[in-house]
């Protein structure tokens, strides 16, 4: 192996070697504190680091197992089975990547990591002195950054208006008033995943109507990030999907290189950009960027920080989810994910640190008490933390029409010059939303003709094509305060033979009941939308029984449904043909929903 190949993470002597147990052995790198697994069975050993794949949590001893194989992760209570390195629970979930033992000719061992060569040091430039003004950030709102790059400008993530996970996510900054016109007048824009508050449908509608060919480049992941807006009135014209791990170039100083996410592959991206050798890294909201293979001493890193954007727990219903056990689950995922970041901008030693991809608000008055559950961290507090871990880092927490001259600001942030501020008087926090515009275009799926034919549940359930795994899912379409529709669907889906029983099996099976806001259920059905609307959304309220993720079920409605909607005009004409056909023949509607359990 060489050093471009491998890593050693660990080395142990043979003294060290000779006190491992038979089992699960926890180890600690005292140089740099990263922790360990070692299993040990006979003389057969693997080992892995301590990270949970789902969101990074550490793993400790798992107190229910006899056998001493399993882990139990601090964060979200995954398990994981070290002897095979597959995670238990949720079953049908993830693979742990597995870390290369070799054993040493004097007895030791070491821990190493295979990694390809890091892609960003091909092709090495020539570092050059940046001007003043010639490198600038400025943040607009969320995670929309607009840099300038000598003559180029770069958007990154444009969420300009309207809400995101249909109407569960608002625009907690005021975008610059200037804010589209800058998005339109933009050389190029990079769109990191196909999540609504980046790939943003009502700012992408303005942004084509004025200008479809800017170029937009989206890495070339397993889900297509464009797959909805193909099917929408938004026409842009100059999408270019690269592939990972390779230099973009744009001109003579300027070039990108887009990298995948190590948990969501199919999914979430990051980007490099580089200008005149100086390195701008954007880790956006991936859970272990490139694996957190990344570079290290980048000029300018941004990440996101607040946390909150999941449906867990707060739209948990039953059993331990009272409101005392949420708050106390929310504080700790705060402090632990706060504690995470620090750790990991610590590790990576940029210049300049900036957290944003987190200014978010449940704005909507239906949603007050996810707002007033779901507490988020702030900028100001991961930049408090991260100046007590490294203090040698600069930190930057941006405000709307905040710039940054990333020259000055290397030289000395606490320059006046180096961060320009928006001019006094300038609204920072947004205090409307155009709720009705935009909740009104979500209802109008609810008279949708498909619904009055109850036989859209067999034929929308067919398409998501689940099935094979005994999980029974009852769905009830609400109000906006949850409340049952008399008038609205109530139905059972048996996802292991893909029936729809008006009642619950007799057999042991697990259960889920999802209650879900009947517009927001309706669009995302008409459209084809992935479940991430309703979920991420904060759209549903859901009980378990037992109280057990399934993995595989969420798994496959929020990232694998079919990438093309519905037939529905073919699903309409078999309707009429068939009623047409009942009507001559003197038949009984075949369908009686709703079923009320």
């Amino acid at each position: 192996m060489t050093a471009q190949t491998a890593q050693v993470l660990l080395s142990l002597d043979s003294e060290e070697v000779g006190t491992l147990k038979e089992g699960i052995n926890f180890m600690k790198n005292p140089e740099d504190s990263k922790c360990y697994i070692i299993y040990k069975d006979n003389k057969v050993l693997r080992a892995c680091k301590n990270q949970c794949k789902h969101q990074g949590g550490l793993f400790i001893k798992d107190i229910e197992d006899l056998d001493r194989r399993t882990v139990k992760c601090t964060k979200h209570n995954w398990k994981l089975n070290v002897a095979t390195m597959k995670y238990v629970n949720p079953p049908d979930s993830f693979m742990q990547d597995e870390l290369e033992v070799e054993i040493l000719d004097e007895g030791g061992l070491q821990l190493v990591e295979l990694n390809p060569a890091d892609p960003w040091l091909a092709d090495p430039r020539e570092i050059l002195e940046l001007q003043e003004g010639e490198v600038k950030v400025t943040y607009l709102t969320h995670a929309c950054m607009e840099l300038q790059l000598g003559r180029k400008r770069f958007m990154f993530d444009p969420w300009l208006k309207g809400p995101a996970f249909a109407r569960g996510w608002w625009l907690l900054h005021e975008p610059p008033i200037d804010a589209l016109d800058r998005l339109c007048a933009a050389d190029l824009i990079y769109i990191s995943h196909m999540h609504s508050d980046h790939l943003s449908y009502p700012t992408l509608k303005e942004l084509s109507e004025r200008q479809p060919d800017i170029p937009i480049y989206v890495g070339d992941t397993s889900r297509p990030v464009f797959w909805y807006l193909e099917q929408s009135q938004v026409k842009l014209t100059n999408i270019n999907i690269v592939p990972f791990g390779v230099w973009q170039d744009i001109d003579k100083h300027l070039r990108f290189m887009i990298l995948m996410d190590g948990v969501h592959p199919e999914m979430d991206t990051c980007i490099i950009v580089e200008y005149k050798g100086h390195m701008i890294l954007n880790t956006v909201d991936c859970t272990r960027p490139n694996g957190n293979r990344l570079p290290q001493n980048v000029d300018l890193m941004m990440s996101d920080f607040a946390g909150g954007a999941s449906g867990f727990p707060m739209t948990f219903c039953g059993g331990k989810y009272n409101d005392s056990w949420k708050a106390d689950f929310i504080k700790n995922e705060r402090k632990k994910l706060l504690n995470y970041k620090a750790h990991l901008v610590k590790s990576l030693q940029p210049k300049i640190y900036c957290p944003f991809a987190g200014y978010f608000v449940e704005a909507h008055p239906s949603d007050r008490y996810i707002k007033d559950t779901n507490l988020k961290n702030s900028g100001e507090d991961l930049n408090e933390l991260i100046n007590k871990l490294a203090p040698d880092i600069k930190t930057w927490t941006p405000v709307p029409g905040s710039v940054l001259d990333l020259g000055l600001a290397l030289k000395d942030l606490s320059n006046s010059e180096a961060i320009t501020k928006p001019a006094a008087g300038t609204k920072i926090y947004k205090d409307s939303w155009d709720f009705d515009l935009y909740v009104d275009e979500l209802n109008r799926a609810i008279c949708c003709e498909i619904f009055k034919h109850p036989s859209w549940i067999r034929f929308y359930y067919t398409w998501a094509g689940f099935q094979n795994y005994n999980l029974v899912v009852r769905v009830i379409e609400t109000d906006d305060d949850f409340e049952v529709l008399a008038d609205g669907y109530d139905y059972l889906v048996d996802f292991l033979d893909l029936s729809f029983p008006n009642e619950r099996p007799d057999r042991e099976h697990s259960y889920i009941e999802i209650k879900n806001r009947i517009g927001v259920m309706r669009h995302v059905v008409l459209h084809g939308r992935l479940w991430d609307d309703l979920y991420i959304g904060f759209q549903n309220r859901i009980s378990r029984d037992p109280d057990v993720y399934h993995h595989r079920f969420w798994n496959h409605f929020q990232t694998e449904l079919p990438v093309h909607r519905p037939l529905w005009d073919q699903f309409l004409q078999q309707e009429a043909s068939i009623q047409q056909t009942d009507k001559q023949q003197e038949r009984p509607n075949r369908w009686s929903y709703c079923v009320v359990l």
